[in-house]
């Protein structure tokens, strides 16, 4: 009975020994492969990108200066003008139009540039015609409406070209590695590597620079709608005051 069980460790001693080898010599071979792979910086990824990288890269700076832009000139603070809104209803009450006019022309902004142009239809020495002054209105919020909505649209016009050049990148790059495939054949895989890198990296850039752009676009959007919204409210209101001289209900505590 021992003798057999010392021939059965043998054999397994004799099947293990190349199995073992084995392992061994792939892991040195990983070790080797892995010391010997190089990592990509940013700025290789770029050139690999080839062409296609130029306007990407001109997005990708539009992105960031339109986002920028936007967040300083969209905020409510600056296109309503709060602060000013007590001295406004103060002067419609008293009905002092060229106080009210100087001061909309001392600060320029979106409610004071429409507002002002309200004020231009009014007359101190005969009776108000409202009809004028609201069309006036409406006219003066039309342009400015399309004024603060242009460096809007440029984002989205940034998502949505950015994906297409980055989608023309990718052909453009595929299309290179067919004419490898045909002038040298399958046979070195690395002649393809750049080729197959311009398409992936050309395709990345592009819903990279596309997501933020988008996103960026509706919340820019959906802001400055509420903004406009206020704004018609706002200025109804101090019309109202205007033409029966009380304050409306919502903004007495405005004008306390």
């Amino acid at each position: 009975m021992t003798k057999k069980i010392i021939k059965v460790a043998f054999c397994l001693s004799l099947m293990m020994g190349p199995v073992a080898f084995a392992q061994e010599a792939s892991g040195d071979a990983g070790q080797e492969q892995a010391a010997n792979v190089q990592q990509t910086t940013l700025w290789q990824m770029i050139k690999q990108g080839g062409w296609a990288m130029w306007p990407l890269g001109l997005m990708s700076m539009g992105m960031v200066y339109f986002t920028v832009q936007n967040g300083l000139a969209l905020r409510e603070k600056v296109l309503l003008r709060p602060d000013l809104m007590p001295e406004f209803i103060q002067l419609m009450k008293d009905k002092k139009l060229i106080e009210a006019h100087s001061l909309c022309k001392e600060n320029e902004t979106l409610f004071t540039y429409v507002f002002q142009a309200g004020l231009e239809r009014c007359s101190t020495t005969r009776e108000i015609n409202f009809g004028k002054v609201k069309e006036a209105i409406d006219e003066a919020s039309t342009e400015e409406i399309t004024s603060y909505m242009k460096p809007i649209d440029y984002l989205s016009i940034i998502g949505a070209t950015a994906p297409m050049i980055g989608l023309l990148g990718t052909v453009s790059g595929m299309i290179k590695a067919f004419q490898t495939i045909g002038s040298q054949g399958m046979g070195k895989p690395e002649a393809l590597a750049g080729n197959i890198g311009e398409a992936l990296v050309t395709t990345a850039t592009g819903l990279l620079i596309a997501i933020p752009s988008m996103l960026a676009y509706y919340y820019f959007r959906n802001s400055f709608i509420k903004s406009t919204a206020t704004l018609g409210r706002n200025i109804g209101g101090l019309l109202d005051t205007l033409e029966t001289g009380e304050l409306p209900l919502g903004f007495e505590s405005a004008g306390e």
